[in-house]
């Protein structure tokens, strides 16, 4: 689950990270109180300016005109008034964007340096992982692929935490002068204090600034929770902010099914993460492109089934269907029987391409044998199933 920027600032706020003066606002009256409130927080005169920072889960803001600059409260009703409400797209959003319910009011900083500090999950390792990097303020992802020397990368251990040399070394990449890496040990032993108590994937500091007077302070805050763990937190479970979520995935979420929605034309139905990930590789090695990642899961039932096509079948840019279970606790005659309640219920009239195998098997492919209506293909082998629904979504 991921966290509004104001949100994240809230929590490491409490943790200690220092963070700039800001407030939210959800309207554009509400947006022009703030501003005097913030101006007096800060002891601004009658030229004191703020961001105005659309808050939405996605990076890219600034680029796609998200982040304004106000000048007066008469201002920052008017940035606010152009923000809310509206869609945002930027390069890290679908094509249509998200839409735009809050805006962040930040006091400005004078920054002298732009720095990149993050925790996250080092999945290849097994282990959680601090990044470094003295180039703030540009996608990581940029300079991983450009200038990977740039970005340190210290192992954590769970239990025993980050040692005193790993926060030298990170120290040392960031370019901190002596009472700058002894703020900046502060600022990622907080981090990881914020990382294990409330179950996150990923905490972002990007930018890390170092400001005109030399102090370090998180410009912006990005903070994403595991899903799996919102139970043990429903103080955090209750920051959803469900309009943010494709709504797929939300509804795939709801019933217990593992969507992600992607770009392609062919819709999977696959029970197992493994095998999901393994059938979206074939499609792509064949010459087609997936259109959701869907593990519906080594228990599901008829009805499970049923919603997982329904999900499918809502995405219209679906031109065939993929159906690859291999059925251990999760029978395929249920798949079967899913799949012809979903026709029924649906009108369901994309072709589909039918790999079983596994429990109850032949039970499933008589089952689907008998039902003439279906445009539908079924086949024995993985590789040649992918390559009959490539040319069928063509």
């Amino acid at each position: 689950m991921k966290l509004h920027e104001y949100q994240a600032k809230q929590l490491f706020a409490t943790a200690g990270i220092p963070v700039p003066r800001g407030v939210v606002a959800t309207t554009r009256d509400e947006a022009a109180g703030n501003y005097e409130t913030l101006k007096r927080q800060c002891g601004g005169g009658e030229a004191f300016a703020c961001n105005v920072k659309a808050q939405l889960h996605a990076g890219g803001r600034g680029k796609a005109g998200g982040v304004l600059v106000a000048r007066s409260a008469q201002e920052t009703s008017a940035h606010a008034a152009a923000l809310l409400g509206r869609r945002l797209v930027t390069k890290q959003t679908a094509p249509d964007g998200l839409p735009i319910s809050a805006v962040l009011l930040d006091e400005r900083i004078a920054v002298a340096r732009e720095l990149y500090l993050a925790l996250t999950i080092d999945r290849f390792n097994a282990r959680p992982i601090a990044l470094a990097s003295h180039c703030g303020g540009i996608d990581i992802e940029e300079v991983a692929a450009s200038r990977p020397q740039a970005i340190l990368r210290e192992g954590i251990d769970i239990v025993d935490g980050i040692p005193d040399a790993s926060l030298s070394r990170i120290a040392e990449t960031l370019g901190c002068i002596p009472e700058q890496a002894e703020a900046c040990g502060r600022i990622v032993r907080a981090m990881w204090r914020l990382f294990e108590s409330t179950d996150a994937s990923l905490i972002e500091i990007n930018p890390l600034v170092v400001t005109d007077d030399g102090r370090l302070m998180a410009l912006d805050a990005k903070v994403t929770l595991d899903d799996n763990a919102l139970f043990r937190h429903p103080d955090l479970a209750a920051w959803r902010d469900e309009s943010q979520e494709q709504p797929l995935e939300l509804r795939a979420g709801r019933i217990g099914i593992s969507y992600v929605g992607l770009d392609g034309t062919i819709g999977c139905l696959v029970n197992g993460a493994g095998l999901a990930m393994a059938t979206n590789d074939i499609i792509k090695l064949s010459g087609g492109s997936p259109a959701n990642f869907l593990d519906v899961g080594g228990g599901a039932n008829v009805e499970q089934v049923t919603n997982a096509f329904s999900i499918i079948l809502a995405d219209p840019r679906v031109k065939a269907i993929l159906v690859n279970i291999f059925g251990g606790i999760m029978r395929c005659d249920w798949i079967a029987q899913g799949l012809l309640n979903a026709t029924q219920q649906l009108e369901m009239k994309l072709p589909i391409v039918v790999r079983l195998q596994g429990t109850n098997v032949e039970e499933g492919r008589r089952l689907l044998a008998g039902a003439a209506r279906l445009n539908l293909v079924s086949v024995d082998e993985l590789a040649d199933a992918a390559r009959r629904v490539v040319v069928l979504a063509k």
